[in-house]
């Protein structure tokens, strides 16, 4: 595992503070693997991992914990068995429904330390800033960038040259899990596109306003074609009338809201 310095750094400050610290990002970014890095501070402290409490609600184990009222009761069951501070490491978050008023209340009535992953970061900035107004931190987590990905390439595959690793995140990006994927690009852009599905799917799922899926895809594609250069939602609803294809601009505007909240 490539010790992500960079955001540690940012993070260290507040380790041990009454605060809430929020790791938010794409899919597969990193944020389980930036929990497991502050363990292995805490630990590295002299802080026994006896006083960890780590929860993953997308593994099956934790799933059946699905709302606010039956995570509160588990955490105080495992907090009983604790002496001094504990350390809660909640990792996707965003599958416990409002699980922001029961961090709100730990917060309050427990001594711990709360860490918390979350690959949405829409609600950040309505529920939790609603409970928790001041008294917590968001951290982005981006994927690897080109120093990072190489570090780690280079353990996966050592005797692969920094010319041809550059060349290969210049054409797939950072992604974690491509480091294990050095040289072999179908694999790559295999895996790339399942991400990019999953993102997609997300954004249609439990979304009663996306009225017409191939209009979504469209826009997406549009995007894709000319990235880094201007986009309006004018010009790219005018790019679907010269294909007779109607689509109006607030119609445009909505489906790139909704793959923006997708991707975070």
């Amino acid at each position: 595992m490539i010790k992500r310095e960079r955001y540690l750094r940012q993070i260290r400050p507040f380790i041990g503070k009454d605060i809430v610290k929020v790791l938010t990002g794409i899919r597969d970014s990193g944020k389980s693997a930036m929990l497991s890095l502050i363990q292995d501070e805490l630990a590295a402290s002299g802080i026994s991992r006896d006083r960890f409490i780590v929860l993953n609600f997308e593994q099956m184990p934790d799933a059946r914990i699905n709302t606010a009222e039956s995570l509160h009761d588990t955490i105080c069951q495992r907090l009983a068995g604790i002496q001094g501070k504990a350390y809660l490491f909640l990792d996707e978050i965003q599958e416990v429904a409002g699980w922001e008023r029961c961090v709100a209340s730990l917060r309050v009535e427990a001594d711990c330390d709360i860490y918390i992953a979350c690959s949405n970061a829409k609600g950040l900035s309505g529920e939790l800033a609603t409970y928790l107004a001041g008294r917590y931190v968001d951290f982005t987590v981006y994927p690897f960038s080109f120093s990072e990905f190489l570090d780690m390439g280079q353990k996966a595959a050592p005797h692969t040259g920094s010319k041809a690793a550059f060349r290969q995140y210049c054409q797939l990006g950072g992604m974690p899990f491509l480091s294990h994927l050095m040289g072999k690009l179908d694999a790559s852009r295999q895996y790339l596109e399942d991400v990019g599905q999953a993102i997609l799917f997300k954004a249609m799922s439990g979304n009663r306003q996306v009225r017409d899926v191939s209009q979504l895809v469209g826009i997406l594609r549009y995007i894709l074609a000319h990235l880094g250069q201007p986009l309006s939602a004018t010009s790219l609803s005018k790019s679907f009338k010269n294909q007779d294809r109607t689509i109006s601009t607030e119609t445009v505007l909505n489906y790139i809201r909704f793959l923006t909240d997708a991707s975070v």
